[in-house]
């Protein structure tokens, strides 16, 4: 199992959190590198470098929740010497606007996919997932099958996650789907700050006090001296922790598991590598049985292609992309190679 930090956890249980010491609104402490690009009301921070080349497909970095762009420091400009890269924020976070509400996973694949028309970088793309950003990118995938050439997953979100409700007591996904309809994506209407509820806006600032002072701990520490001040700015902005909440998350876990099923080989030939990590993040009695769970399901996944394949990072946690970037950069490499 994936420990991934859900945030709106994290926010329910500051409901009594003091809002009396605002965490800072100030500018981000630099430009963004790249272009803020509106999509229909709202602007998304794009950041591409590398040639882009005849015959070759564009590298998009998707992050994982509660990361954004600079997460990906250590391996971009090294992926920028051989191919055309892109990473970029999502709404709510970095240097992009807030987006519209519910932040569903179909929401902001739709937001990707308008993004990067309206910056002209064509597909066919190799797109990079981590954790969370696995199923965005199986998601997208699913969604616009023609414009995908390759995947690479790094520590990507189980099918199937154990979440711990209000209650305390674990339930895998798939027991929490109670098959309400998926909204589709807003074209318009982006969330305004100064609308959102007092109370509301009262947690995330309560969260900003309380996990801001983290924002750079192990393995983040290894991160460029500019990702790690960009990392300090933005786990200070209430929009931050507005952006892990979806109230449909358990009905798109059941779509992939849907597609997933369809035929023994979803993503036929495609190359495909699933990196996993090899220092285990589970502890407690269960911890042997939770990471043979996570090395089972990311086995699985690499079989979802014909030509896929799993790799262990051996002296990696769940960020190999900063514990061992050099293992992302060449399974990036052999993706777009083929």
């Amino acid at each position: 199992m994936i420990r991934q930090l859900l945030l709106a956890t994290a926010i329910a249980l500051l409901g009594a959190a003091d809002a009396r010491a605002q965490p800072t609104s100030a500018a981000p402490p630099f430009p963004p590198p790249g272009k803020l690009i509106d999509i229909g009301g709202w602007k998304l921070h794009l950041n591409c470098t590398g040639q882009a080349k005849p015959q070759q497909p564009t590298v998009i970095l998707e992050a994982g929740i509660g990361d954004f762009s600079v997460e990906w420091g250590l391996v971009k400009p090294s992926v920028a010497k051989f191919a055309r890269v892109c990473s970029y924020d999502r709404a709510d976070d970095g240097w992009s606007d807030y987006g519209p509400s519910p932040r569903t996973m179909r929401q902001i694949v739709y937001e990707l996919h308008t993004l990067l028309a309206k910056a002209n970088e064509r597909p066919p793309y190799v797109l990079v997932g981590h954790s969370y950003g696995g199923w965005l990118v199986r998601l997208y995938t699913a969604t616009y099958p023609s414009e995908v050439s390759g995947m690479v997953l790094v520590e990507a979100g189980a099918d199937d996650p154990i979440r711990v409700l209000g209650d305390g007591k674990p339930r895998h996904a798939s027991d929490l789907v109670t098959g309400k309809t998926i909204p589709e994506p807003k074209t318009s209407g982006p969330v305004v700050e100064s609308e959102i509820p007092a109370e509301v806006m009262s947690q995330l600032r309560g969260a900003a006090l309380q996990f801001g002072p983290r924002a750079n701990e192990p393995p983040r520490d290894k991160l460029p001296a500019d990702a790690q001040r960009m990392r300090t700015w933005a786990y200070s902005q209430p929009k931050h922790w507005a952006q892990g909440f979806n109230p449909f998350e358990p009905e798109e876990l059941a779509v992939l598991r849907a597609e997933r099923a369809k035929t023994e080989f979803p993503y036929g030939d495609m190359p495909l590598i699933v990196l996993t990590r090899g220092i285990s993040d589970s502890d407690g009695p269960d911890s042997k049985t939770l990471e043979k769970e996570h090395r089972d399901d990311h086995a699985a996944v690499a079989k979802l292609s014909r030509n896929g394949k799993l790799i262990v990072a051996t002296h990696s946690g769940h960020h190999v992309q900063i514990d061992e970037p050099d293992l992302v950069i060449g399974a990036i490499r052999e993706v777009v190679s083929k």
